[in-house]
């Protein structure tokens, strides 16, 4: 049961990257990187502001995260992100072997499980917490894009 307090408190601060990246004009993802219960990364999509279609929230958290822990492997740690990762962000968290990935709203057209991507073996994940206000964020930004 305090595992799911946990993950609903975290999910809120990754909606909050969400949020500024809504703001900035970014497709709004938002993810957290937590460790020892203590919030090591915090990061958006920056796709547009870098002009880089890897600039992911999840790959931006993955390199923040790396740095903060001094390493590449990030075991002990947990990704919340207010969407399901897509392949490209699967395989990063593939390498990084993140023991736990907690995603809010599923990606039935770009998400790593449609297209059969791999996470490590040891990883965990859990998803639909939050799952209702990541996706009016992503509903927000694709209608306010069709007007």
């Amino acid at each position: 049961m305090e595992q799911d307090w946990d993950d609903g408190f975290y999910m809120k601060k990754a909606l909050t990257e969400a949020q500024i990246a809504l703001e900035k004009g970014e497709v709004p993802v938002g993810a957290v990187v937590v460790a020892n219960n203590t919030i090591i990364a915090r990061a958006h999509n920056l796709t547009e502001a870098l002009t880089d279609v890897t600039a992911h929230a999840e790959m931006q958290a993955i390199t923040a995260a790396a740095n903060a822990i001094g390493g590449k492997y990030l075991h002990d740690c947990t990704l919340y992100v207010t969407l399901e990762p897509c392949s490209m962000c699967a395989g990063a968290l593939y390498w990084s072997q993140i023991s736990r990935v907690v995603f809010a709203a599923a990606d039935s057209k770009r998400g790593y499980r449609q297209h059969g991507t791999p996470l490590h073996p040891k990883t965990e994940v859990a998803e639909g917490i939050c799952a209702d206000e990541a996706r009016d964020f992503l509903q927000q930004f694709f209608a306010n894009k069709r007007t």
